[in-house]
This record gives C-alpha cells, structure tokens and sequence, in this order.
C-alpha cells in the first residue's frame, strides 16, 4: 500500500442555479465547446429528500407490479434458453417463460406486500431538492470556463 494521497484542487463557484437542470445544461456547454469537463462538480447545498406519493398500494396493484416484473424476467430467460436449443421451440420457450414469470411475479408481488401488514400501503418515487446547485470547476481551470461560458449561447433545443 502507498501513503501517497492524491491532492483535491481547490475548486470555485463557477455559477449557481435554482434547478439541477440549469447546473446541468451548463456544464453540457462547457462539454460542448471543448472544456475538460473533468475539472467541475454540481454541488447541491441545503439538500432534502422528497417522496412524491404516486398511489394506494393495494394487493392487486402488488400482483400486478410483481406480473409485469417477472413477465419480463421470463421473457428474458426464455430468450436464452431459447437460443441454445434447436431451431422452432424458441417461441414456445420464449411463451413459457413468459408465462411462468408473470405467475411467480404476480405470487411474489402478492405475497410481499402481504407480508408487510399494512406498514406501507402506498408507492412512491424518491428524488432529491436542493436549495440551489453550484457548478464548481477547479481553480486554474476558472478562468477559461467562465469565458466559455459567457461566450457560448445556450442551446434553444434543450
């Protein structure tokens, strides 16, 4: 093992945005006039989780969730077996695994949300706010990105 650590550079705020996605589009800008990339990090400052609650979560909605699942797990199986037999019983493979999938994903959806007694009976999408965003770039880099930047119109199609 080596003592050898590698040194972080220091890095300053390039600019600062509301939304990820304006953070984003600028450092697609720099991207797109040839900066090294590598040198800038988005920093979110005062972040939260959110949990955006899409439905109830009910025991049929949990079949169904766990068929459409083990569907296309079936249907993954069976492609591949399907390509090591002999040609003509790929599709009935290809249908059974299907089929079974759905059964055991539609059993196993059931079961699980069974299972949790109640303690959850909703489903939802999880994903990150922030305060604001800070494109960061690393100190000798900072000069040439803020020219880019400010001479590089922002894309109309994005």
């Amino acid at each position: 093992m080596s003592d050898h650590v590698a040194a972080t550079p220091e890095r300053r705020v390039l600019s600062s945005f509301t939304d990820y996605t304006g953070a984003q589009t600028a450092v697609d800008r720099l991207a797109d006039a040839g900066f090294p990339v590598e040198h800038t990090s988005i920093v979110g400052h005062g972040v939260r989780i959110v949990e955006q609650i899409t439905g109830r979560m009910t025991r049929g909605r949990a079949a169904g969730y766990g068929a459409a699942s083990g569907a296309w797990f079936g249907l993954l199986i069976g492609l591949i077996l399907g390509l090591l037999v002999p040609f003509g019983s790929w599709l009935v493979l290809l249908l059974w695994g299907l089929v079974l999938g759905a059964v055991w994903g539609a059993v196993f959806g059931f079961a699980g949300h069974a299972l949790t007694g109640g303690r959850r009976d909703f489903s939802s999408v999880q994903g990150l706010e922030a305060e604001r965003w800070d494109v960061m770039v690393d100190a000798e880099h900072l000069g040439r990105a803020q020219s880019l930047l400010s001479s590089t119109p922002p894309d109309p199609a994005a």
